[in-house]
């Protein structure tokens, strides 16, 4: 059986290509069937904003690669309340639906899956 992988992911869209990494990671997993999971946490919540407009800062849109996760069996997606709220983010605002978890909830999360990464 396939270990479980949860990627974290804590960049910003335009922060540089951590993010694209962090999607493309999730993406390949997924068409291997690999048991994944996202969690977006700190600066890495603005990935699942809506309405972005990176072409002004001359970057490419993740919107597309956010919309296919699922369809690459990428299902498990969970963001950080504590970092939502931070960065004014509303949960039923954002661009893919996700589970907002607080930090006890996180802590459990990260000990159900055999190998993390953080990006």
């Amino acid at each position: 059986m396939a270990k479980s992988l949860l990627i974290i992911t804590r960049q910003a869209p335009w922060a540089g290509m951590t993010a694209r990494e962090a999607l493309d990671i999730a993406l390949a997993g997924g068409a291997f069937d690999l048991p994944i999971g996202m969690l977006f946490l700190d600066d890495g919540v603005f990935q699942l904003a809506s309405g972005q407009q990176p072409a002004a800062l001359q970057q490419k849109n993740l919107a597309a690669n956010l919309q296919a996760l699922p369809m690459f069996g990428v299902d498990e997606l969970f963001a950080c309340t504590r970092s939502l709220q931070a960065r004014g983010l509303d949960p039923h605002s954002l661009e893919l639906r996700v589970q907002a978890l607080d930090d006890a909830a996180l802590s459990a999360l990260i000990a159900r899956f055999d190998q993390v990464i953080t990006l």
